[in-house]
């Protein structure tokens, strides 16, 4: 089906039209009222001489979610389509997607109904493919997306906000639109009387739209987008916000899970640890075997009582709040998408820490969730539990202000507290304006450390720079940790794919790792290591190590700060670790996949007859200081690719349990050669740590063994030794 001509192919053409409807409906009473009024609408709409018709869907854009590119006017015809303009990093379109959850589950294709997300992105960074495909895992969006890259139908719409719906008719016509989030009755409303409104006149279709999800193609993961990491300082473990896998870990530092609470699917509930959940967690802090939760998606504080084993909330109501100022008790206050918490005190005075502070990501806004009586800057004396905004207007700008209440951040999505003086301030990375903020705990003034620029309004000042304060460029950075030890701030530049660093004193901001690239290679330094949109980041061992929390990698990387060197945190399950929670069906073993930084040893040739055993002993050595990883399953694993029935009745794979007792390889050639030519891959997979356990480390080698089949029996072939030094 050809498109139609249009009256006018942008979103002012429906504005006279729908105003007067909103208009009317706040004067309708009953939901009768309400349904009639809309029907009459669509009646007006759909009467007129020309429809107001959407552009087709360029050719070449690239599609996720889909078998094959949607059409507009072939696929589409005959449904009414939701299309949702948005950019994954925005986290108005985050809110915005459990409304069309809920529509989805409300109606289906079969019943008329499809959504179709348009990703027109702000930064750069999100016009890549393989980061809009892991926004779209992360965020579990399961309708199909068209990757807009040039935002050409953002364009010729004239759209100019994230997030912005427009609802078509089944020829492609453009019926509604809504701008921004907090219209889910209006969506609900639009939706229904529309699908009624064309069945009535027979033009919904029942056919099904080729749907393959991106996530059903995925192997099984330890971690699934961890957003967030924090050290405990006084016992040997990690907590680790798991994402993707809506759950909590706390780990010791042997790579062991001690506790998996929530997970592996997104609820809300408190109690024992096997019975509770969460909903996409981020930000976590843990202080004497307490863990605060930055329940992001369930707009919720939860704690988590390691010794009691219990999860309750202590801030939030569940459902997403719209309040700026606070001053509730905390489970009776309405939250906003919390991002990141850390521990502080109310007053240099005060012996212990008394206050939670918030990264209030949805209300752009830093807030204070009062752990025991105590007062804030410019605040009379507050009782224990209070949750409360401490900074920002609640306007997204890149606003900095004496008066705390006057300063404007956009998006806060990372803190840090440095409560030392000269210091004594709270660090914000402020994600959509992609700056490092300051905070006084002395005053609540918000001062600018690094990016941005000087007009408040402009949240699209970014790059990739180097420099002094405003003429550095960072890009929607997602984490910052204070070093006490070197007075110096590290910084998750998440979009740049980097680590930076940060001198409060000059403001100079430099990178110490990272490429730019977002890949994920383990190099030999800082500079050659990858990451891919690291989201958060803590310092552990007395300023020795820095933890990051590699998202899109699914992995937590480890900085060595003294030998400039990258390793991979192991996770895994020990047999002795208290593990809580659902989980899902135990899926068939996978061999672990080297990485790509594992060094490849080609050994010489070896001629060997059918019905021949080969042996390979294996001789690794370890560096000085270091032991295998207890209870990690550090192995071996053969294969040959091309030549597979090389490996027909061998033992594939097994342990390697002890470096002074290594074992012993055996590979028999069979008797039914189909190949006189072949190579045999060995590889190993090592987990070491050190003597204390304060750092551990994931290495692996190739062993690549070419042989020669030949008739004539050989003599009796020595051992082969695979020699390496890690």
């Amino acid at each position: 089906m050809a498109a139609p001509g249009a009256r006018s192919c942008n979103l002012s053409g429906l504005l006279p039209a729908q105003t007067s409807l909103e208009y009317a409906l706040l004067d309708a009473v009953t939901q009768e009222e309400k349904d009639g009024l809309v029907y009459q609408y669509l009646q007006k709409v759909d009467g007129w001489e020309q429809d107001l018709s959407v552009p087709e869907f360029p050719e070449g854009l690239e599609w996720l979610n889909t078998e094959e590119p949607i059409s507009v006017y072939k696929d589409l015809c005959g449904k009414v389509v939701v299309l949702d303009f948005f950019t994954y990093c925005c986290i108005n379109c985050i809110h915005l997607l459990p409304d069309l959850h809920a529509l989805e589950h409300t109606y289906s294709d079969k019943d008329g109904l499809l959504i179709v997300g348009v990703h027109s992105a702000k930064f750069p960074n999100e016009k890549v493919l393989d980061n809009l495909r892991s926004a779209v895992l992360r965020y579990n969006i399961t309708h199909p997306v068209v990757n807009d890259v040039d935002a050409s139908l953002w364009q010729e719409l004239e759209v100019s906000c994230w997030p912005t719906l427009i609802i078509l008719g089944p020829r492609g016509n453009m019926l509604f639109s809504l701008i921004g989030e907090g219209h889910k009755e209006n969506l609900f409303l639009y939706t229904s009387i529309a699908l009624k409104y064309y069945k009535d006149r027979g033009q919904i279709r029942a056919n099904k739209i080729g749907i393959k999800l991106y996530k059903d193609s995925l192997p099984p993961s330890p971690l699934l987008f961890p957003g967030k990491i924090a050290v405990d300082h006084v016992s040997n473990r990690l907590v680790i916000a798991d994402t993707g896998h809506h759950r909590i870990l706390v780990v010791w530092k042997n790579g062991q899970t001690q506790h998996s609470i929530g997970g592996p699917n997104p609820g809300r509930k408190d109690g024992i640890f096997s019975e509770s959940s969460f909903n996409s967690p981020q930000g976590v802090a843990i202080m004497n075997n307490i863990i605060y939760v930055a329940d992001t998606e369930n707009h919720l504080i939860r704690k988590i009582d390691l010794e009691a084993e219990m999860v309750s909330t202590v801030a939030g109501i569940g459902i997403q709040g719209t309040d700026k100022e606070g001053g509730a008790k905390g489970d009776e206050q309405p939250i906003s998408s919390p991002w990141d918490v850390v521990f502080g005190r109310s007053g240099s005075e005060v012996q212990r820490d008394n206050i939670l502070w918030i990264a209030m990501a949805g209300t752009h806004q830093i807030w204070a969730l009062l752990l025991d009586c105590g007062r804030l800057p410019k605040k009379n004396e507050l009782k224990k539990g209070t949750c409360l905004r401490f900074a920002g207007s609640g306007n997204e700008e890149n606003r900095n202000n004496a008066y705390p209440h006057k300063a404007g951040f956009a998006q806060p999505s990372g803190l840090s507290l440095a409560a030392e003086d000269p210091w004594s301030c709270l660090f914000v990375a402020d994600s959509e304006s992609s700056t490092v903020r300051a905070v006084s705990l002395k005053d609540g003034a918000v001062r600018p450390l690094v990016g941005g620029e000087r007009d408040p309004t402009n949240l699209f000042a970014f790059g990739d720079v180097d420099g002094v304060g405003i003429d550095a460029r960072l890009q929607h950075p997602l984490g910052v940790t204070w070093d006490k030890k070197r007075n110096l701030l590290y910084v998750a530049d998440s979009y740049n794919h980097k680590i930076k660093v940060v001198d409060p004193k000059t403001k100079n901001c430099t990178t110490l790792a990272g490429t730019g690239n977002a890949s994920n290679i383990i190099g030999s330094s800082f500079t050659d290591s990858t990451f891919n949109e690291p989201g958060g980041l803590c310092i552990g061992e007395n300023g020795q190590l820095l933890y990051v929390a590699d998202t899109n990698n699914h992995q937590i990387k480890v900085l060595d700060l003294e030998t400039k060197t990258v390793s991979v945190f192991p996770v895994f399950r020990s047999e002795n670790a208290v593990v809580d929670g659902p989980s899902l069906a135990e899926k068939p073993k996978t061999l672990p996949k080297l990485p790509k930084s594992a060094p490849g040893i080609r050994l010489s040739p070896v001629a060997a007859s059918p019905g021949q055993t080969l042996q390979f002993k294996l001789r690794l050595d370890l560096p000085s200081g270091t032991k295998l990883t207890e209870g990690a399953s550090s192995c071996w694993f053969l294969s040959a690719e091309g030549n597979e029935w090389l490996l027909q009745g061998q033992i594939p794979s097994g342990e390697i349990e002890s470096i002074s007792n290594q074992p012993t390889i055996s590979l028999q050639i069979p008797g039914d050669c189909l190949s006189l030519e072949a190579v045999l891959s060995i590889s190993v997979f090592l987990y070491y740590c050190s003597a204390d356990n304060s750092a551990c480390m994931m290495k692996g080698v190739l062993f690549s063994q070419p042989l020669q089949i030949t008739d004539t029996q050989q003599d009796c072939i020595p051992p082969v030794e695979l020699k390496y030094i890690f």
